[in-house]
């Protein structure tokens, strides 16, 4: 498997980031790239000297000493991290809390347009995500989109390096048939997962109360199930377009800090 790119703004959240790069990179035998996106100027002289010592310091502390390649980068950090995606890394992993950088605009949209505009898989931590974690479950939302397949290869490897068990969950509304590229890509997501040897189940789970949102019940599902991640499509489909930004941000910020998968 290629590096994996994680993006630190060396915060709390970005050793939780840093945590979870190095475990998937520790089961498939890769390495992780570690970026860090400083202001234009920064990177040379005693500046430069001191933001690549807090880049060791991060890796010391999480362990990562042999297996780590830091990367210092000027600019600014959406651009940059964007940019650097696209240099044949297999995943990104990055946090979204801490009281400077990556915060200061990571919030609700912008982690939102952050994704779409990163070209490989992205998966998403929070400060609060519990570092013991091992991928046991993962919820894979049944989207209306025309091409799941990256999703579905991400989703894909990270259950095959875990060991985990795919929930291909799909909320069931009342008076609501599902449209046809629902149930193509139902059948697609269980062919694709039955080909890479992933175990999966079915769910489909009757709605409680009404409600054209989608995200509060799939969070709530992943905790009952103790999920260890919700993979999801960071654009809209054309299913309930209007609300889709605001339910996948839902979904990026949760409350529970259940990492999401984003493609």
């Amino acid at each position: 498997m290629k590096d994996i790119l994680c993006a630190t703004d060396l915060t709390p959240a970005a050793d939780i980031a840093l945590h979870f790069a190095l475990q998937i990179a520790d089961r498939s035998s890769s390495q992780v790239t570690l970026l860090h996106v400083v202001e234009e100027g920064d990177a040379n002289g005693p500046d430069g000297l001191n933001h690549l010592g807090r880049l060791d310091d991060q890796v010391q502390r999480m362990n990562g000493t042999e297996r780590v390649r830091k990367l210092l980068l000027e600019g600014h950090f959406m651009t940059r991290i964007a940019e650097e995606s696209e240099r044949g890394h297999a995943l990104v992993v990055m946090g979204t809390h801490g009281p400077r950088g990556i915060r200061q605009t990571l919030f609700g949209a912008d982690i939102l347009k952050l994704v779409r505009r990163i070209s490989q898989p992205t998966l998403v931590v929070q400060e609060t995500t519990p570092t013991e974690n091992a991928f046991d479950h993962i919820v894979m939302p049944v989207a209306g989109h025309a091409d799941i397949d990256r999703l579905l290869e991400a989703v894909s490897m990270l259950a095959r390096i875990h060991a985990s068990e795919v929930h291909i969950y799909q909320l069931v509304r009342p008076n609501e048939e599902p449209s046809e590229q629902l149930i193509a890509n139902r059948k697609r997501m269980m062919e694709r997962l039955h080909e890479e040897h992933v175990r999966c189940v079915q769910v489909m789970e009757p709605s409680t109360h009404f409600s054209i949102g989608f995200a509060e019940p799939t969070i709530r599902y992943a905790e009952r199930i103790g999920a260890g991640c919700i993979a999801m499509m960071s654009h809209a489909s054309n299913d309930h377009r209007y609300i889709a930004d605001a339910e996948k941000e839902r979904l990026l910020t949760n409350d529970a800090g259940i990492p999401v998968l984003c493609s």
